[in-house]
């Protein structure tokens, strides 16, 4: 990335009046306005222009018109949606000339006007469908942050207020970014079908930031977690963070079949699926279970086929999932304060290094999250 040298700094307007219940308009109290540079440097991409299409830009900082907040973004955190859109293969629109990446946090600096929910130095994430509030997901509420809407991944961003929601209580910037995608798709996966009962199993499969998630938060919320690792290494540091049972698929691929000993063969009341439908997760869940169809972990058209005879010979229901609403975001949260559950953070990387983060993502299967800094 290239020095950009030293930049003037100025401030942003923000609203000076705020309507009050009656209607009527009252002078806010002064607060504290955080000088704001002329100009931020922001990562741009392409559909399908891979990584080495992410280019370093010094644009502008934007200015927030009415209901929009300007954050100062601290950190972000990649998933596998990243990759797709650099690989051509999101399902989703995505724009051109993309500011990237959906999931972030940071502190508000600066608000348009009529924005109420939110006031300068929050720490603050956002939901990656702005206008997906609450209820069942539709196609009038699929603009998605890093997709059809810039993202994250800038020392600025531009946001809709609505889709803003407080840090947890207790989590750092890094941590919180993690929230967005992989912790609302995993809150998703657990409760939003037929619902996570204390005392039922639920099985995850990896150790990616979705599984880690849906297992730290199924065991907080009194369900017995078996979860589905990688290697023996991995097996051991899932049961670290709270896994009642461990299976470790490179010595046991048929772990369907170990899911069924654990559970007297009834088999898991949840399976959450983030790398497609096969064999040992039809093996794995129980008749009436769910199936909460995350995704597949590989390009479109590399997704391993799902066998219809043996989907509905396993009499359990298979429901496929977007991330999650700004409502299903909140009572995650709320559970993740009163548990005090941390995401698991496997890297960091500085700004300057997005691209070296990019690719440590693509390639070293990490235990956790990877991290972009901000400062």
């Amino acid at each position: 990335m290239r020095d950009v040298g030293p930049i003037p700094s100025r401030v942003l307007p923000a609203c000076s009046g705020a309507p009050t219940l009656t209607g009527m308009t009252t002078t806010a109290p002064a607060v504290h306005r955080p000088a704001i540079p002329a100009l931020t440097t922001t990562y741009r991409a392409h559909l399908g222009a891979g990584i080495d299409g992410l280019t370093a830009r010094t644009e502008p900082t934007p200015e927030p018109g009415p209901r929009e907040v300007l954050v100062r973004v601290r950190a972000v955190s990649l998933g596998f949606r990243e990759l797709m859109i650099l690989r051509g293969a999101y399902p989703l629109p995505v724009k051109d000339d993309l500011i990237p990446v959906s999931d972030g946090a940071g502190e508000v600096v600066a608000v348009g006007d009529d924005v109420g929910r939110v006031a300068v130095g929050d720490r603050v994430t956002a939901a990656i469908f702005p206008r997906w509030l609450d209820g069942p997901f539709t196609r009038d509420v699929a603009d998605q942050l890093g997709g059809s809407l810039d993202g994250m991944l800038t020392e600025y961003a531009l946001l809709p207020a609505g889709a803003l929601l407080p840090v947890p209580a207790g989590l750092s910037f890094e941590q919180a970014a993690c929230l967005p995608c992989a912790g609302v798709t995993a809150w998703n996966a657990l409760t939003g079908g037929r619902g996570l009962r204390a005392g039922e199993t639920v099985v995850t499969v990896g150790s990616g930031g979705v599984s880690l998630l849906a297992a730290r938060l199924a065991e907080a919320a009194g369900a017995s977690v078996i979860a589905v690792a990688g290697s023996a290494a991995k097996a051991a540091r899932l049961r670290e963070l709270g896994a009642v049972e461990t299976i470790d698929r490179s010595a046991e691929p048929a772990w369907g079949e170990r899911v069924r000993a654990l559970t007297g063969g009834r088999g898991a009341d949840h399976v959450v699926a983030v790398a497609g439908i096969g064999e040992q997760e039809l093996s794995a869940v129980a008749i009436e279970g769910e199936i909460a169809f995350v995704g597949t972990l590989s390009d479109v058209g590399d997704a391993p086929a799902i066998d219809a005879r043996r989907l509905f010979a396993s009499g359990a229901v298979v429901r496929t999932l977007a991330v999650g609403s700004r409502a299903q975001f909140a009572a995650m949260n709320r559970l993740i304060e009163a548990r005090a559950i941390e995401p698991v953070v496997e890297a960091v990387f500085a700004f300057v290094d997005a691209i070296a983060a990019y690719r440590h993502y693509e390639t070293e299967q990490p235990f956790g999250k990877v991290v972009i800094a901000l400062g």
